[in-house]
């Protein structure tokens, strides 16, 4: 459990998860349960959680890749890494990895200058959703 979190990849992590559990056009029971469990794993509590929601509300995919990708961007080079790891679990949890989650995966991790190898190595680390 990461308690060192910035506010920034804490809400980060939130709009990609968004992203990613609806890329396949569709939101599995699985993918939010393991997003609850992100949430429980990095201390995220329920008023940024909210001020997630409310600002996601409006916004088309691109705007929330957008506003991800500026908080993900922001962080720390290990604060990038943590998030993407989630991701990378959260991409396999509904027991297949969509072609567009693969696509939104990669285009992220490289648009915030991370090595992919390093996310799946991280991502071993972490325990189960």
């Amino acid at each position: 459990m990461n308690t060192h979190a910035s506010r920034n990849s804490q809400l980060g992590l939130l709009y990609l998860s968004h992203l990613l559990i609806g890329a396949d056009g569709s939101a599995d029971l699985k993918e939010f349960q393991a997003l609850s469990k992100i949430r429980e794993k990095e201390s995220i509590p329920d008023s940024i959680f909210k001020e997630f929601e409310a600002a996601v509300g409006g916004k088309n995919e691109r705007e929330i890749y957008k506003a991800g990708m500026e908080l993900i961007n922001s962080c720390t080079d290990e604060e990038k890494l943590n998030a993407f790891s989630h991701l990378y679990k959260l991409s396999e949890i509904d027991g297949r990895v969509h072609v567009k989650e693969i696509r939104l995966l990669l285009y992220t991790i490289k648009n915030a200058r991370i090595e992919f190898n390093d996310v799946v190595a991280q991502a071993k680390t972490l325990s189960d959703y």
